[in-house]
């Protein structure tokens, strides 16, 4: 099976950004400095620090397809850089990562 690619798991992403699918956390966070979530069957470590969402660590598919950062960063990105500010502000919405004012 081919890996995922970056504009896979970016689509996924603008995605849930735009509420076409539905974006949650686990309930299991075991690395300190990631959050896991799932839309729709894809699971995602997503690299954060702080309010900042910083790249996708690594995403499983619901074929059984993976990803991972290292693979995407020889290609020069990740599926987070490939989104735009907008979706960047809504995927860290949704991870409740930005601060309240």
């Amino acid at each position: 099976m081919p890996p995922l690619t970056a504009r896979e798991v970016y689509q996924q992403l603008r995605d849930a950004a735009l509420e076409l699918r539905p974006l949650s956390r686990l309930a299991r966070q075991p690395e300190p400095g990631h959050v896991h979530v799932d839309i729709e069957g894809w699971r995602l470590s997503l690299g954060v620090d702080g309010a900042r969402l910083l790249h996708c660590q690594r995403c499983l598919a619901p074929d059984g397809r993976e990803g991972e950062l290292d693979r995407w960063q020889r290609y020069g990105t990740d599926p987070v850089s490939l989104l735009s500010t907008w979706e960047l502000a809504q995927i860290e919405r949704l991870l409740c990562l930005q601060r309240q004012p």
